[in-house]
């Protein structure tokens, strides 16, 4: 063939090894270059394996115009850096798993490539051999019944080989990261099948380890994983003890074992069905006419196209869902990598600056009192704490790349410690506009204003506040007092400006009048509710919506910026919930109304028309109407940040905004 994808390596080790023979047997591939951090490692491993491109640096080898595809066998804490470099350089990727350290480097990948429109997988070699996919349909046909309990597992003993990076907390080893990783996708991929679905994610995961005392890692761990359904899964690991890695699932009418689930072969592999009532146990044969290695790399080349293989390949989602897993298990055996710990230093995923996007469509407008534009967009961060902070850097990084400038936060929330780390991280305070609230009930006193601001600006590592809200009313004050009051912190320099965060109208145009007859600032801003679907029961007490009649004239009449929380419902308008569903009962409190499903029906309705989802209708609603307006959202992915944001660019209609509200 001359239209073979040319490959190149990075990495020269043992399963670079593998791969590399594996290539040259291949039907769609060929080897290019090989990329090492010695020019002699490079020029060895090329000379065996006739790579005619040898690169003493990684780097060298993305820039090879050759090299159409990259496989990254590196070290674990190495994977996320280079398969975001691979993607920047327009390389395909097949990276060695696990794909990153957690699931949050694995988000901040994913969105690289998809951004960079190139070809990924993680390389669960054993997803892409036919014994799997023989596998996954004899349990979607129900042979063994329904599935109830499945053993996976996958390990071996390195022995006292501490200098090895299995055995090194820096380099994010461990039986659960390297093997332990296969029985957890095994355990996914089963019980989904058994479901109906791709794969299915655990409700419960509760582990069990021994962390060496040198290495800091599982050197063995069980975990048991609970799935719905009630099948339940036992999943063993290590790298200091071998076991039998027969893969067994039993069902209600039988059992199936599969003797070599991890590295079936070229030739002939079996899996035994075990029926209930049969003498013996029946062989299916699942012929493969290619090394496994090989298989893997013909299915990348098979799918460049569509930038995914398919399932029972590792999809994106699949891969993040494992990732979800293995975070979960290691926090269930106390086992944290040097790198994800709040005092760490965490660079970007990519370990470049931060930088815009070039596709950002991010949409600005003017704050009276602010020194610059305020994303239309404003991240919130009740998700983010200190326990969390790769996930928070991965969040905070990519808005910032999609070009949003403002996040709010509060004192009653768990994220200013953490909020104040990234900006010392990325050390760019000064870029971001900050949201900050306080004098929350029962402290909504003048007092409480200057507790909570002091205590939050500590928190933060900051000298002030660009725009802090008080966070309730409280009415047995004047509202002089709280004007008084925040002028003192605002002339001290520790606010910019000040508004009111679920205060009803008649309280800010007061508060207002009573500042322009002092001469004194006044609020700048409020922050009510604000959304599409109208809040049927407070979501907190004290809690103040604005999408009664009156209260949207007001703000069209007075022009206030309006900082919308809950923009979105708490979800509501992202298909997940129905009048049926009662699963969520917070939700059915809150948002559980028939004039709300007919605005949930209307949005999908024009969401089809407009090519775009209910979700992004319901925040165009809030952005396009009549008075200032910014969107407080709460995305807990990445992927919800990238769809969220997408819906800037609905644009709708005044007749459109009536119509979605029922006004028509």
């Amino acid at each position: 063939m001359t239209d073979k994808l040319g490959w190149g390596i990075l990495g020269t080790g043992g399963i670079a090894r593998a791969f590399a023979k594996a290539v040259n047997e291949s039907s769609a591939g060929k080897l290019i270059g090989v990329g090492s951090r010695t020019q002699d490692t490079a020029d060895n491993f090329g000379e065996e394996y006739g790579i005619p491109h040898r690169y003493r640096c990684y780097d060298a080898l993305l820039e090879d115009g050759e090299v159409a595809a990259v496989y990254i066998s590196l070290p674990n804490h190495l994977h996320a850096e280079w398969t975001i470099k691979g993607a920047q350089a327009g390389k395909h990727i097949l990276c060695e798993k696990p794909l990153t350290v957690n699931q949050a480097q694995a988000m901040a990948v994913i969105a690289a490539v998809r951004y960079h429109e190139v070809f990924m997988m993680e390389a669960f070699m054993y997803r892409c051999h036919p014994q799997t996919a023989r596998l996954q349909e004899l349990i979607r046909d129900g042979v063994i019944g329904e599935v109830r309990l499945l053993q996976a597992n996958f390990s071996y003993n390195l022995g006292p080989k501490y200098d090895n990076i299995r055995l090194q907390n820096e380099a994010a080893g461990g039986g659960i990261m390297d093997v332990g990783c296969y029985t957890a996708s095994i355990a996914r991929l089963i019980a989904g099948a058994a479901l109906g679905q791709e794969v299915a994610e655990p409700i419960e995961v509760k582990g069990c380890a021994h962390l060496g005392a040198v290495s800091r890692v599982d050197e063995q761990a069980t975990a048991a994983l609970k799935f719905p359904g009630g099948i339940v899964a036992n999943l063993a690991t290590g790298c200091q003890v071998g076991v039998d890695s027969t893969l067994r699932i039993w069902g209600s009418a039988g059992s199936i074992v599969v003797p070599n689930p991890w590295f079936p072969g070229k030739g002939e592999n079996k899996i035994l069905v075990n029926r209930s009532g049969a003498e013996q146990p029946e062989e299916i044969v699942v012929r493969a006419d290619y090394g496994l290695y090989s298989i893997e790399a013909d299915t990348v080349a098979r799918h460049l196209n569509s930038k995914q293989a398919p399932s029972p390949c590792m999809t994106w989602a699949d891969t993040l869902g494992n990732m979800q897993t293995l975070d979960l298990w290691r926090k269930s055996v106390g086992l944290q990598f040097d790198e994800e710990k709040f005092e760490a230093a965490i660079p970007t995923v990519s370990h470049r600056p931060l930088r815009h996007r070039s596709d950002h469509r991010m949409q600005y407008a003017a704050v009276p009192g602010l020194d610059k534009p305020v994303s239309r967009l404003v991240l919130g961060s009740m998700v983010f704490n200190q326990e969390v902070m790769p996930f928070t850097c991965a969040m905070l990084d990519y808005f910032v790349e999609c070009g949003g400038n403002c996040i709010d936060t509060a004192y009653v929330y768990a994220s200013e410690r953490a909020l104040g780390r990234w900006f010392h991280l990325r050390d760019n305070r000064g870029e971001i506009l900050l949201i900050d609230k306080g004098a929350h009930t029962p402290d909504c006193t003048v007092e409480g204003i200057g507790r909570h601001l002091e205590e939050s600006l500590d928190r933060l590592q900051t000298d002030y506040i660009d725009l802090w809200f008080i966070h309730r009313d409280n009415p047995e004050v004047p509202v002089g007092e709280f004007i008084e009051c925040l002028n003192e912190h605002q002339r001290a320099g520790r606010i910019r400006a000040f508004g009111a965060s679920n205060w009803w109208p008649s309280r800010i145009e007061a508060a207002n009048e009573y500042a322009r007859q002092k001469g004194l600032a006044g609020f700048v801003a409020s922050s009510p509710n604000f959304s599409l679907a109208v809040m049927v029961d407070a979501i907190w007490a004290g809690s103040i919506a604005a999408t009664d009649p009156a209260s949207r004239s007001w703000y069209e009449r007075t022009q206030l910026p309006l900082f919308a929380w809950s923009s979105q419902a708490q979800g509501f308008f992202t298909g997940r919930f129905g009048p049926e569903d009662q699963s969520n009962p917070e939700m059915v409190r809150c948002w559980y109304s028939q004039d709300n499903f007919q605005r949930l029906n209307r949005a999908q309705e024009l969401a089809r028309e407009k090519g775009v989802t209910a979700n992004q209708v319901a925040l165009a609603y809030v952005l396009c109407q009549p008075f200032p307006t910014f969107a407080l959202v709460g995305p807990r992915t990445i992927e919800e940040m990238r769809t969220t944001a997408l819906g800037l660019q609905v644009e709708l209609a005044p007749d459109e905004l009536r119509h979605l509200n029922l006004e028509d």
